[in-house]
C-alpha cells in the first residue's frame, strides 16, 4: 500500500480502516501492474493512465467503485452511476467483503474498459476501449 493510501486509510474509523486495508490488499494483489494514488481525495488504481477501481468513504459506507463496472453485468455492483459507466458496492463491515467477487470484477476491469483518461479531450464523450 502506498504511503498516501496508508494515510487515507489511517484517517478512517477503525472499522472503516479494516475495510480499506482489505480492499487495498485485494486490489494490489490482483492488479499488480496498476498505478495507485490518491486522486480526487481517495485511493484509485489506474491502468495505462485510465482509472479502473477505487474506494471512498461516503454516508452509506465505504464505496468500492469500478469506473467501467456497469459493463461487467455483476449483481455485486448494484449501485450504478447515471451519467457514465461506473458501478459500485458499499461495505459497512469487513465481513461483508467477498474476495472472490472482487477478484472477478478486477479481472473484468482489465478486459472491459471505458476511456476516462481522454474524456476531457472528447468533451465528455465516453468511448469503450476494451470489450
Amino acid at each position: 500500500m502506498s504511503s498516501d493510501i496508508q494515510k487515507y486509510t489511517s484517517s478512517q474509523t477503525e472499522p472503516d480502516q479494516e475495510i480499506c486495508s482489505k480492499l487495498s490488499e485485494i486490489i494490489d494483489e490482483n492488479l499488480p501492474n496498476a498505478e495507485s494514488k490518491i486522486w480526487h481525495a481517495h485511493p484509485v488504481w489506474f491502468l495505462e493512465g485510465n482509472p479502473i477501481v477505487g474506494y471512498s468513504k461516503q454516508k452509506k459506507g465505504i464505496r468500492l467503485m469500478f469506473w467501467s463496472g456497469k459493463s461487467f453485468n455483476e449483481d455485486l455492483l448494484n449501485v450504478h452511476g447515471e451519467k457514465f459507466q461506473d458501478a459500485s458496492v458499499f461495505y459497512n463491515d469487513v465481513s461483508e467483503i467477498d474476495e472472490e467477487d472482487i477478484k472477478r470484477c478486477l479481472k473484468k476491469s482489465e478486459k472491459i474498459q471505458w476511456d476516462y483518461k481522454n474524456i476531457v479531450k472528447r468533451k465528455g464523450e465516453l468511448i469503450q476501449l476494451k470489450k
